[in-house]
């Protein structure tokens, strides 16, 4: 094990965060919020001191990173950032409850958009922009971030990469992960800003405008509004709704189209799959509210806002869906909180590709049963899935359902909430979506839960956005031990 290189990550990573902070202090500044803007100052220097020393005294030759390690960084960089990034929350007294402040601030890394918040509007323009900022941050993943902006020699990196990014397959784009990470971001910029100026032109103001890209091309869902997007006119709820299904999309696929092999993109499996889950969903959805509505356009605009904001685990609303009485929409929309969107995107979830794998593994051993000699493979994207992949899609699943049951019973301890409001929370936080399905439980936000619930769904949090393996591995002792 690796330990002092590890630790060196973690350092980088806290000193790339000070550097971020600078930010929402610019923020202050416009908004004259000075003493908030004291407050990021304070939290940019602890993180900065900490991330420094790291740095200074682990610094070592030996750079190599193996599976293990890159495991190990992810888990450990996620919580380091989590733990400095809600100082700002705590020192500014908006947020004076330390486990409420980590709460939101790990909701906002694993872009899940679930809120501890009753008055959302009451928090200053500063806080505001780094509560949506860590949603931008955590889209597309910490440590992808510093591998884009920090040079790095062949040092296994991919390690780290496809620690991070989720999916049953993470393959490069470039020879050289870093270079993989640099597109990664470029792409990511580059529809975030196209959606800053789809929202202006919608008449957004310039800081709502920000804000939402954030939100949405994280996948996250914080808003500045107590009504999330429902405010706002249906050009931009229809622009939002669009992207929240772009920034669902693997990423790959883009990088496929800038480089002209459309072909290839618009072949993929699991872009059609995402695609057509979605129609036949905003389709399901649309048939249960339509007579709650007065006319088609509205229950159309709702339905596939509702549809895109569930399935690709952002979380904003436009309409308080926990009230529809529409059985049917509420029995899909709950379906897609766990399947999620495609891999390598934003967006959190089960996620697409193991769904199409596992289908296709089902319907293999089908075949089987009825003819025994039959040789069949099971074929992603046009290319044949070993073995592994298989078993690991297999084994992530019992270790997804495990996990879900366990924060589900460990919620249940909460006597004051039906065992739906446990559910959906538990749904809500380890899927990374945010919005609660049971008002009982405080408004719609998570207010109302205990310390410990609390802590229990911050962990679920990072679960999710994780995909379990690296903070299990990181918990486990035995990982620890010098061999």
């Amino acid at each position: 094990m690796n330990y002092k290189m590890i630790l060196y990550t973690v350092g980088q990573v806290l000193i790339i965060e000070a550097m971020l902070l600078i930010l929402p202090m610019a923020v202050c500044a416009v908004y004259l919020e000075w003493f908030s803007l004291l407050c990021f100052a304070v939290s940019a220097a602890i993180a900065a001191s900490i991330g420094g020393a790291l740095v200074l005294f682990m610094k070592k030759r030996d750079r190599r990173i193996y599976a293990k390690e890159g495991l190990i960084i992810v888990s450990l960089c996620w919580i380091a950032v989590s733990l400095i990034g809600a100082l700002p929350f705590v020192l500014s007294g908006d947020i004076p409850s330390y486990t409420d402040a980590l709460f939101e601030t790990v909701s906002g890394f694993t872009t899940t958009g679930a809120t501890i918040l009753r008055d959302i509007e009451s928090l200053g323009r500063g806080v505001l922009f780094w509560r949506s900022f860590t949603h931008w941050i955590g889209g597309m993943g910490v440590l992808v971030f510093v591998m884009a902006i920090l040079s790095r020699s062949p040092d296994r990196s991919m390690n780290i990469l496809r620690a991070e990014m989720p999916g049953p397959i993470v393959d490069k784009l470039v020879p050289r992960a870093r270079d993989t990470a640099k597109i990664l971001y470029i792409i990511y910029i580059g529809l975030t800003a196209l959606l800053i100026i789809f929202l202006l032109l919608g008449g957004m103001p310039l800081y709502d405008s920000v804000i939402h890209a954030f939100g949405t091309a994280g996948t996250g869902g914080f808003s500045i509004n107590n009504d999330s997007i429902a405010g706002y006119n249906h050009y931009i709820q229809w622009v939002i709704a669009v992207f929240m299904l772009l920034f669902g999309v693997n990423f790959n696929l883009y990088y496929l189209i800038l480089i002209r092999k459309y072909k290839t993109a618009f072949k993929s499996g699991e872009l059609r799959f995402y695609l057509a889950l979605f129609v036949i969903s905003a389709a399901l959805v649309l048939y249960g509210i339509y007579p709650l509505y007065e006319n088609f356009s509205d229950a159309l605009r709702l339905a596939v806002f509702q549809t895109s904001s569930i399935m690709t685990t952002t979380g904003y609303t436009t309409a308080d869906f926990t009230l529809w009485n529409a059985p049917i929409a509420k029995a899909v929309l709950i379906l897609l909180m766990f399947i999620g969107s495609c891999a390598g995107s934003t967006a959190g979830g089960f996620k697409v590709s193991r769904v199409i794998i596992l289908l296709k593994k089902l319907g293999n051993e089908f075949r089987r049963s009825l003819h025994p000699r039959t040789a069949s493979i099971v074929k992603f994207e046009d290319k044949r899935v070993d073995e592994a992949t298989l078993g690991g899609v297999g084994n992530y699943l019992a270790v997804y359902t495990v996990s879900f049951i366990v924060i589900v019973l460990l919620l249940s301890f909460e006597r004051a909430f039906s065992f739906e409001a446990n559910f959906t929370a538990a749904a809500s936080c380890f899927n990374n979506i945010g919005p609660l399905y049971d008002n009982i439980a405080g408004g719609g936000t998570f207010a109302n839960y205990s310390v410990f619930s609390k802590m229990v769904l911050s962990l679920s949090m990072l679960l999710g956005r994780l995909e379990i393996y690296p903070l299990l591995l990181t918990l486990n002792p035995g990982v620890w031990i010098k061999k």
